[in-house]
């Protein structure tokens, strides 16, 4: 048995100074941090943050690409209990209003980093109107966000309104390090340590506050049970951390020794070139967007990464499949997650064989319930049967922030929450994902899982990724149509593509239209494609058509 010891966040970034010193902790781009290095950064943010006000409960919101000073903040913030809430760098000023609003931030971090053509100072002062007028960035007066008191560059500039970074640093003189120790004791596992908002296909994004334990259990029990990190280890992860899937294996290397690597800017001939530079061990792409990516890129080469002894990826099994022909020599992992359920629930192990892998996402952890339920009936099914996926345990969070409706929705009785995906429980107790509730499609009365048309389009040797959405049918009230992304050097038409699911799915699922979309024309939102707005595309195409 694999036992793990739980900790908060900042207990945790402790604990790894203590062990582990001078070794290098986490890589930015070109910019490093040993664990006491990064410790002693967090802490002098954190007297910071005292300087500024900031209290146990408060929520600290940080919009920052992927840098040392998003990882300083974050850390330094639960040292001394606050509620870190990271933002979707891709947000825009609507987005990012709400947001504000919303998650009730006191403080606001942010870069002069232009990231992905992103200007942050550009956005929010469109966002925040009076911010840059104000008298006293100490103490914001906004009508747009009573409850925001300052908004922090950490930059290289010094934008008006905003605390710069020297002011920000003097702040914290008069606070010591045993004043956070103070605070950092009473800390509980309970509380909440960050609100990351849901990011998946719907419009509005919701908070999801989340505590110590659930981050820092999940993340301990993947490292130690799944991962098997050590020392030696050298974690590649280009994911944004505003997301879950780089706050976890973060949080696992701490606990392990492992250095974890990241990068500002997410482009496939700069993943290869840190993969080989920086001597990965361990990969975490999660989404084959970035892993189809790189194996496509020309400077793809699989001998010059020869320390990768394992890659994580979630996609469809036919598109698993296809990611072991082109890595052969490395194991791989599944995984099963959303943020409501603290990330992920379950891996699969590094022993399990590839159809394994392919087509389940392991059991869940120590600790976590998975239920299968009857989409109608909402009681338990077999196994090996398809149903809503619902969990409970240590791991969910603490209910949609300022949403009872939602959470009415959510919930049962008895603690359980209800994912919104769907999914089947093999005799074994390993859960395989099979799609979203609401990416269902009713064509004609007939229920149709958009995850099982993407996976027999990704079968084709032209296609690389393949997203199917529910479009209005006059005779079926709505039929699939799918978006694809070919491969470089491929081709295909839209006739070859429906020919090719025609007679290998029924005739109902076979979708009606295909629609072709470059890489860089994928509406994301931090991981996750948006359907709502491949949905919206296809009726302003139609639309345009019919005049």
């Amino acid at each position: 048995m694999i036992w793990c010891e739980v900790t908060t966040l900042g207990d945790l970034l402790v604990r790894g100074a203590e062990k582990y010193g001078d070794s290098e902790a986490v890589v930015v781009q070109d910019e490093r941090r040993s664990f006491e290095g990064l410790l002693a950064s967090a802490m002098q943010a954190a007297r910071s943050l005292l300087g500024l006000g900031v209290t146990r409960g408060d929520a600290v919101g940080i919009l920052m690409p992927n840098c040392i000073e998003f990882l300083e903040v974050m850390f330094g913030a639960a040292l001394i209990g606050a509620r870190v809430v990271p933002i979707n760098a891709r947000f825009k000023d609507r987005e990012l209003a709400y947001l504000v609003e919303n998650a009730d931030l006191r403080l606001l971090f942010t870069s002069d980093i232009i990231d992905q053509h992103t200007d942050y100072v550009e956005i929010l002062g469109k966002c925040l109107p009076g911010l840059a007028d104000a008298s006293d960035p100490i103490s914001l007066d906004l009508q747009v966000a009573p409850k925001l008191k300052s908004v922090v560059m950490l930059g290289e500039s010094s934008p008006s309104g905003m605390v710069d970074r020297a002011m920000f640093r003097q702040l914290g003189a008069d606070r010591s390090e045993s004043d956070v120790h103070q605070i950092r004791s009473r800390i509980a596992i309970r509380d909440v340590a960050m609100m990351m908002y849901t990011s998946g296909t719907t419009a509005d994004p919701k908070g999801c506050p989340t505590t110590h334990e659930a981050l820092v259990r999940t993340a301990v029990t993947g490292s130690r049970s799944c991962f098997e990190l050590t020392t030696e280890d050298r974690m590649w992860d280009p994911l944004p951390l505003f997301h879950m899937s780089a706050i976890l294996p973060l949080l696992g290397c701490l606990d392990a020794g492992a250095a974890y690597i990241t990068l500002t800017h997410v482009e496939p001939g700069a993943c290869i070139r840190q993969l080989r530079d920086e001597s990965c061990t361990f990969s975490f792409p999660a989404f084959p967007t970035v892993t189809n990516a790189m194996l496509d890129h020309p400077d793809w080469d699989a001998s010059k990464v020869p320390l990768i002894r394992a890659w994580l990826n979630v996609s469809s099994p036919d598109g698993l499949r296809e990611l072991h022909k082109s890595l052969p020599n490395s194991r791989h992992l599944n995984a099963y997650g959303c943020t409501e359920i603290g990330g992920v629930a379950c891996f699969t192990r590094p022993e399990d064989p590839p159809e394994t892998w392919a087509t389940t996402s392991g059991r869940p952890f120590d600790g976590i319930e998975i239920e299968i339920r009857d989409l109608e009936t909402g009681l338990p099914v077999g196994s090996g049967e398809r149903g809503s996926i619902w969990s409970r345990g240590y791991n969910l969070f603490e209910g949609y922030y300022k949403d009872e409706e939602k959470n009415a929705e959510s919930f049962d009785s008895e603690g359980w929450f209800c994912t919104g995906d769907i999914g089947a429980k093999d005799p074994e107790g390993r859960i395989s994902y099979l799609g979203r509730v609401k990416d269902m499609l009713k064509v004609g009365g007939e229920n149709v899982a958009s995850v099982e048309i993407e996976s027999l389009l990704q079968t084709h040797p032209a296609v690389s990724i393949a997203q199917v959405i529910a479009v209005p049918d006059a005779k079926y009230v709505e039929v699939p149509a799918a978006y694809v992304e070919l491969r470089p050097d491929f081709d295909a038409t839209e006739e070859e593509l429906i020919d090719y699911c025609d007679g290998k799915i029924a005739r109902f699922k076979v979708p009606r239209y295909v629609r072709f979309i470059s890489a860089s024309e994928w509406p994301m939102s931090a991981t996750k494609i948006q359907k709502f707005r491949l949905q919206d595309r296809f009726q302003e195409e139609q639309g345009a058509s019919s005049t």
